[in-house]
């Protein structure tokens, strides 16, 4: 699917690649090392799109005419404030505790740049966690390892099966990228 499009998504991301793989879209990976800082004062819902617009043209610079870049970054947002990855296992258990019983937001951004042309959007997703168990909290993080993930966990893992209580909007979204709207705006693009 999109073939002609010659897409080119810029991510090391494996869960965007095998969404996209899963869609049926053909495309390219080029890691972007775009920095992610944005300025202080920005609110924290346009904070995906800024940096995934940074990791579009950071990929442009280095790509050929007619490739279409995509690019995306998820944010996780409790109380507005946004919580990054973790850098210990002691910090990923903290970033659980904070979820636990409460809801949170994840706020996916995406950009689509092809030459002078570009799209940019967010998805947000409603995630309300059960209360977590420490135990609970000490096996996801034993067992799961995660370290490379905003918010401290994956929706598709263990925790996601026994921890969440609802969403409300799109669990791809969740995942990594919003699948559905991404094809949408590429249709149109």
């Amino acid at each position: 699917m999109f073939e002609e499009k010659n897409i080119v998504l810029a991510s090391s991301s494996p869960r965007r690649k095998e969404l996209l793989e899963k869609a049926g879209i053909a495309f390219g990976v080029r890691i972007s090392h775009a920095d992610e800082d944005f300025p202080g004062n920005m609110p924290v819902e346009k904070v995906p799109e800024h940096l995934a617009v940074k990791k579009a043209m950071t990929i442009q610079r280095q790509s050929n005419e007619g490739e279409l870049i995509l690019a995306a970054d998820t944010i996780v947002v409790l109380d507005d404030k946004i919580l990054g990855k973790p850098e210990s296992d002691a910090h990923a258990k903290e970033i659980l505790r904070l979820l636990s019983g409460k809801m949170h937001r994840v706020i996916t951004g995406v950009c689509l740049l092809q030459g002078r042309k570009m799209i940019g959007f967010s998805e947000v997703t409603k995630v309300f966690f059960y209360d977590l168990a420490e135990s609970q909290i000490d096996y996801y993080v034993a067992n799961y390892h995660p370290l490379d993930k905003a918010g401290a966990y994956a929706i598709q893992e263990w925790i996601g099966l026994t921890g969440i209580e609802k969403i409300e909007g799109d669990y791809f979204n969740v995942v990594g990228l919003p699948v559905s709207r991404v094809i949408k705006e590429i249709e149109i693009f």
